[in-house]
This record gives structure tokens, C-alpha cells and sequence, in this order.
């Protein structure tokens, strides 16, 4: 896939951190590897600027845990409409998420966000991911997240 899964499947959407509407969020792009078949990893290269630190030269921890939340959440989304055989993801929420800061992480160039499903049913994925600079993993995390039903907020926030 060469456009990122925001601008395929949420041109629309406005999140904070992965929105491509929000103008002033982060806008990450997820692409999906193109070895997913057999590593299942959905990639995000993304670059800080000043105003994501948390002092000088370093990024903030809030702006690290919003990049892992949405980057996975995205992974997820895509895992469980190619396991439904979709042709949209589902709208998937955060229900768990835990981050682990293993060390700061340069605010002065790019990071990379990587991504898999360890762990899946038909509408909740775990995921594990990792932040690395400069071929360092500065942060991981692992998390649920769950496709929800008509009636919940998210529900076509898509």
C-alpha cells in the first residue's frame, strides 16, 4: 500500500494524533509493510518539531504515548478487516494500553513507529509496537484494541 491507512480508510478523520483532518494533531501515517504477509508490521517513519518537546532536544513522553496509541490502533484496524476479509477497517478504540519509556528520545530527528498483532479474535487485536531513533528503540508498548458496535461514539468516526 503507498498511501498511508489515514489517508485510505480516515481522509475525514480528525484525531489528535493520526487524524489527516486535524491540521494541528500529529498527523502519522501508517503504512503497511510490504512484507505484512508474512511480518504482519505496519511502519510510520514521523518528525518531531520543537513544540512536541519535552525540553530542549528531547520528546515529550505524552506526544511519544499518542504516536504508540494511534500508530497500533491502526495496526489493529487493518489486521481485523484483512482477517474479516473487509473491505474497510473497523472502527477500533483503545480499551488497554501500556507504555514503557526506556530512554529519551531526540526530538532533532525523525522516529520510527513500528508495529504487530501478537494476539487476535474477531474484534480485538493486541498489539505490540516499538519507537526507536536512530535505529534505537527509545519506547514500547502493548495494548487492546477492541472494534466497536453502532451506538458507541467512535462508531464511524471513519
Amino acid at each position: 500500500m503507498e498511501r498511508s491507512l489515514q489517508d485510505e480508510y480516515a481522509p475525514h478523520n480528525a484525531c489528535f494524533g493520526c487524524g489527516p483532518a486535524n491540521q494541528l494533531g500529529l498527523r502519522l501515517k501508517s503504512l503497511v509493510s510490504p512484507d505484512w504477509a508474512t511480518t504482519g508490521l505496519v511502519v510510520c517513519d514521523w518528525t518531531p518539531s520543537p513544540h512536541h518537546e519535552a525540553f530542549t532536544g528531547m520528546l515529550n513522553g505524552g506526544i511519544i504515548g499518542a504516536l504508540l496509541d494511534c500508530h497500533s490502533n491502526w495496526t489493529a484496524a487493518y489486521h481485523l478487516m484483512r482477517a474479516a476479509g473487509a473491505s474497510t477497517p473497523p472502527c477500533t478504540v483503545t480499551s488497554d494500553f501500556h507504555v514503557k519509556l526506556k530512554r529519551p528520545t531526540p526530538s532533532g530527528a525523525p522516529v520510527r513507529l513500528s508495529a504487530r498483532v501478537v494476539e487476535a479474535k474477531e474484534d480485538r487485536a493486541t498489539v505490540e509496537a516499538t519507537l526507536s531513533s536512530g535505529g534505537v528503540v527509545t519506547a514500547t508498548c502493548r495494548g487492546l484494541f477492541v472494534a466497536v458496535r453502532e451506538g458507541h461514539p467512535a462508531f464511524h468516526r471513519w
